[in-house]
C-alpha cells in the first residue's frame, strides 16, 4: 500500500512512521509539513535515522500526493483536515482517508462547530468514527474515517459495555482520566515545560474539554439516547499513557456477575483489548509504546457503583496505532500487521 503522511512532524506524526517502518505491506510514499517542507525527517526525529531517508515536501502538490497514494493520514490541526480530505477525494474518488484529528469524529456537525469555533466544510462526506473494537464492519466499508481521541478510546472503550447493556444509571457517568505530557502536542507551552510538570499533577479543561462531546456522542448512540458526563483531565509528569477512571452508578438488581459479563461478550475476542478482570488494576506502563488497552473493572458494593479502570499509550491506541489497526481493517489485512509487538518495559 502506498501510504501518504499529511502533517508528519508531530508526535502522532512521528509514531505513524516508527510504527510504519514494520509494516509488511506499507510503503510510505510521501511525508508533508507545512512549517519545514525541505527538511529530512531524520534530521527531526533522529531516532528515525536509516528507517526513512524521505525529505518533508508541502501541500502545494498535493495533486501528485494523492494521486498516488492509497491512503492518506492527515495529522494537522482542526480545521485543516476536512479541507485536505475534501480536495484530495475529489482528485482520486478510491482513496482512503484516516484524520487523527477531530474533523471527522463527529455525525453531528452542529456540535463540533460549537466545540472547536470552526465550520464545517465536507458535510457530505460520507465518515465512521474510528473506534475498531465497536465499529470494525463500518471502517471496513469505510473511505474516510475520524480516528478517536486519546481520551476518548480510553474512556469509551472503559464505559461501552456498561452503556450498551444499559447496566447503569446514565446521568451519573464520571470520566477522571490523566495523560502524560506527549498529549498536550509538541509545541512551546509554558503549561508542559518540564519545571512546571515535573513532580507535580494538575487538572485543566475542566468541564470544558474538547473530548467531552466525543464521549457523550458515541456512548449516546449505544445507550440509544442523548446523555451528559463529568469528564476531568490531568496532566501527569511522564511522557506517555493514559489512565481513564470511569465512574456509574448500578442501576437497581445489576449484579457483578452480569457487569462481569457485558465485558467478557464485548471484548472476550478483541485482540488489543487486554480483560484484567474485576478487581483488575491497569498499570499505564504495562501499556507503553503498544496498541493495547488494558481493562479492569470493581464493584462498590457500599456506594452501588462500578468503577471502571482503562490503561492506554495515548500516541499509539490513543492516535497512529488505532490509525493503522483502521487502515489494515479498510484494506481487509491481518489487523495486527504493524502493531503485534510487546509493550516496552519498564
Amino acid at each position: 500500500m502506498k501510504i501518504s503522511i499529511v502533517g508528519a512532524t508531530g508526535y502522532a506524526g512521528a509514531e505513524l512512521l516508527r510504527l510504519l517502518a514494520s509494516h509488511q505491506v506499507a510503503e510510505v510514499k510521501y511525508i508533508t509539513s507545512e512549517s519545514q517542507p525541505g527538511t529530512a525527517i531524520a534530521d527531526i526525529y533522529p531516532h528515525l535515522t536509516r528507517f526513512y531517508p524521505q525529505t518533508l515536501t508541502s501541500l502545494v502538490d498535493l495533486e501528485k500526493l494523492a494521486a498516488e497514494s492509497d491512503v492518506i493520514f492527515i495529522g494537522l490541526p482542526h480545521g485543516h483536515a476536512m479541507e485536505v480530505g475534501r480536495k484530495a477525494t475529489a482528485i482520486n474518488p478510491t482513496l482512503k482517508i484516516i484524520d487523527l484529528g477531530a474533523d471527522y469524529r463527529f455525525k453531528n456537525h452542529a456540535v463540533y462547530e460549537e466545540w472547536y469555533k470552526v465550520p464545517h466544510t465536507h458535510r457530505e462526506a460520507k465518515t465512521v468514527y474510528g473506534l475498531t473494537e465497536l465499529n470494525r464492519n463500518q471502517v471496513r466499508e469505510a473511505s474516510i474515517v475520524g480516528n478517536p481521541g486519546c481520551y476518548t478510546t480510553a474512556s469509551i472503550l472503559a464505559l461501552a459495555p456498561l452503556v450498551k447493556n444499559k447496566l447503569v444509571d446514565l446521568t451519573t457517568i464520571i470520566v477522571d482520566a490523566k495523560s502524560g505530557v506527549s498529549g498536550a502536542g509538541r509545541g512551546l507551552n509554558l503549561g508542559s515545560h518540564f519545571s512546571e510538570v515535573s513532580e507535580s499533577v494538575k487538572a485543566y479543561n475542566v468541564g470544558g474539554h474538547r473530548h467531552t462531546p466525543e464521549i457523550e456522542e458515541v456512548l449516546g448512540g449505544l445507550a440509544g439516547e442523548e446523555l451528559t458526563i463529568n469528564f476531568t483531565p490531568h496532566l501527569i509528569p511522564m511522557p506517555r499513557g493514559i489512565l481513564s477512571t470511569c465512574y456509574a452508578n448500578l442501576k437497581a438488581g445489576v449484579t457483578p456477575e452480569m457487569v462481569d459479563e457485558a465485558y467478557t461478550s464485548q471484548y472476550g475476542n478483541e485482540y488489543f483489548v487486554r480483560l484484567l478482570g474485576r478487581g483488575g488494576y491497569p498499570v499505564t506502563k504495562n501499556t507503553r509504546s503498544s496498541n493495547f488497552c488494558d481493562l479492569g473493572w470493581h464493584i462498590d458494593k457500599r456506594t452501588k457503583r462500578v468503577i471502571a479502570i482503562s490503561a492506554i499509550d495515548n500516541l499509539v491506541k490513543g492516535a497512529a496505532g488505532q490509525a493503522i489497526q483502521n487502515m489494515n481493517v479498510m484494506f481487509n489485512i491481518d489487523e495486527k500487521t504493524g502493531l503485534n509487538n510487546a509493550p516496552v518495559y519498564p
